[in-house]
């Protein structure tokens, strides 16, 4: 990490070993198809822990149950103790809980500044009244956004980009700028989807090393999809295994490395036709 580290912006405090984010007997189904199955399991607060699985698992399923995208046929989303399930995605965001997608979703048409400065909640300007009677509170409070935007492009080396149109970036530029959405809201937890898919292996280090010092120094809990296996076995602990909708495993990444019930799920037959 560059000196530029130091001064990013300050997350949750530092803290493992506690339940941050639990998911209780989550099911969904989609007309006939049961995409999510009475799955179960918990996040420790700042760990990185991996979710993998097959495709067709139910991994991104999980994730748009957990940030509101789609509601839960039954089950419970618990974070930090609290039920969440019956939110919408802006309220379960205000509450520390962020996520990125797969195919990012930047707003083509503005800057990289720009998009940053979007996504503090509460902005002051947003009431008409305020612009007319409280002019200096919300200079002020652009000023601190402002700020605080520009730490978070220093510290992802996005600086030179900043007044690029995000539409214009590389893949890997709009999933650190995607990573950068996120720090703005002072985040708890990160749910990461794929942060690897697309993207050149230079820029995936920085992904790598953006996501070990978030959590080592600032205490952000992450879990990730992904399907770079080398990433996932040496960036998370622990890892959870999904197929068919339900948690198949969970462990260290050797021993999920190593158990036969992960490997028949990623080879099927194969796997049983050559004796396990």
């Amino acid at each position: 990490m560059t000196d530029s580290a130091a001064s990013s912006p300050p997350a949750a405090a530092t803290g493992q070993g506690s339940c941050l984010l639990e998911v209780r007997d989550l099911t969904k189904n989609f007309g006939g198809l049961r995409a999510v199955d009475h799955c179960s399991f918990r996040v420790e607060q700042g760990t990185i822990t991996g979710l993998i699985g097959p495709n067709g698992a139910g991994k991104t399923t999980a994730f748009n149950l957990i940030t509101g995208f789609i509601p839960p046929d039954s089950g419970r989303i618990l974070l930090d103790g609290e039920d969440i399930g019956h939110l919408r995605p802006d309220q379960i965001f205000a509450r520390g809980l962020c996520r990125t997608f797969q195919i990012p979703r930047e707003h083509g048409s503005l800057s990289v500044l720009e998009n940053l400065l979007l996504v503090p909640t509460g902005q002051s300007g947003e009431h008409w009244w305020n612009a007319l009677f409280h002019g200096r509170k919300i200079r002020a409070e652009e000023s601190r956004n402002l700020e605080k935007a520009r730490e978070v492009l220093e510290y992802l080396q996005l600086t030179h980009v900043q007044n690029e149109y995000a539409a214009n970036l590389s893949g890997g530029q709009k999933k650190l700028l995607e990573m950068g959405r996120t720090l703005m809201a002072d985040p708890r937890i990160i749910l990461l989807d794929e942060p690897a898919a697309g993207v050149n292996r230079t820029l995936l280090q920085a992904i790598i090393q953006n996501i070990q010092y978030l959590s080592r120094e600032r205490g952000i809990t992450f879990l990730l999809i992904e399907h770079d296996m080398n990433m996932v076995m040496s960036l998370c602990n622990p890892v959870i295994v999904m197929s068919e909708g339900r948690k198949l495993a969970e462990g260290d990444p050797e021993s999920v490395r190593s158990n036969t019930a992960v490997l028949e799920a990623y080879l099927g037959g194969q796997y049983a036709a050559a004796g396990g």
